[in-house]
Formats: structure tokens, C-alpha cells, sequence
């Protein structure tokens, strides 16, 4: 069974949690996060990006990509850090994801360049 998502892909998900990653993680627990993190980037956007997704320019869809697996691995990371070298190499992905995730908010919630991201043919003001 692969993670079910709008807005990234399994591959993107793994690879952010590394290699320290619990095995008991399931694809059920991946796929309840995503669905959590894809609403959340809606709500917060005040834009419903599942909906318009198929009509997004592909490096807004990579942003979207990056935001929500980002999350998604965070909550991974979470679920069971015994698998790391030590507690500190968790929590520095943790805080790397972090800054990445606020990024991306900055990007979205911005309304200026929301405009840009929902309608590229209007450029940046």
C-alpha cells in the first residue's frame, strides 16, 4: 500500500524522516497525517489548494510538495526517535524541518504572493 496525497508523494515523505525512521510507522499513519497537514495548508492559506492543485504551475506545486511532506515527517520523527544515532540528531531534523515548514508558510499565507501562486499570468506586485 503507498501513501494517498493531493499535495506529495511517499518518496519526498521517507526521505525527510531519514534513515533512523521507525519501521513500525505504517502507510495508515502517513496517510492520516497528510490528509491532517494538506487541510491545515488550506485553512491557514484561507485557499483551497487540494481543489486547484491539477491547475498549479509545477513550482508551486513543489512548495506545496515541500510544506506538507515536511510535516508529514516531522510527525514520524515524533512517533519514535529510538532509531536515531542519538536524541540530539532527531531534534536537529526536527528544527531542520521546522525552519523549512516556516518558509513555506511565509510563502503561502503571504497574500501578495498568493496571488502570483494562484494566478502566475499576474506577476508579483
Amino acid at each position: 500500500m503507498a501513501v494517498t496525497s493531493i499535495m506529495t508523494t511517499e518518496i519526498e515523505i521517507t526521505s525527510k524522516e531519514g534513515a533512523g525512521v521507525s519501521p513500525d510507522l505504517t502507510d495508515g499513519m502517513h496517510d492520516a497525517w497528510v490528509l491532517q497537514a494538506e487541510n491545515k495548508v488550506n485553512v491557514i492559506a484561507r485557499y483551497n489548494f487540494s481543489d486547484a492543485y491539477a491547475a498549479l504551475d509545477v513550482d508551486v506545486k513543489s512548495i506545496l510538495s515541500d510544506l506538507v511532506s515536511s510535516m508529514v515527517a516531522k510527525n514520524g520523527i515524533r512517533y519514535d526517535m529510538g532509531g536515531y544515532t542519538n536524541i540530539n540528531e532527531a531534534l536537529a531534523m526536527l528544527n531542520d524541518l521546522q525552519l523549512n515548514i516556516n518558509e513555506n508558510w511565509g510563502l503561502l499565507k503571504d497574500k501578495v504572493k498568493q496571488g502570483f501562486i494562484v494566478d502566475p499570468t499576474k506577476g508579483v506586485v
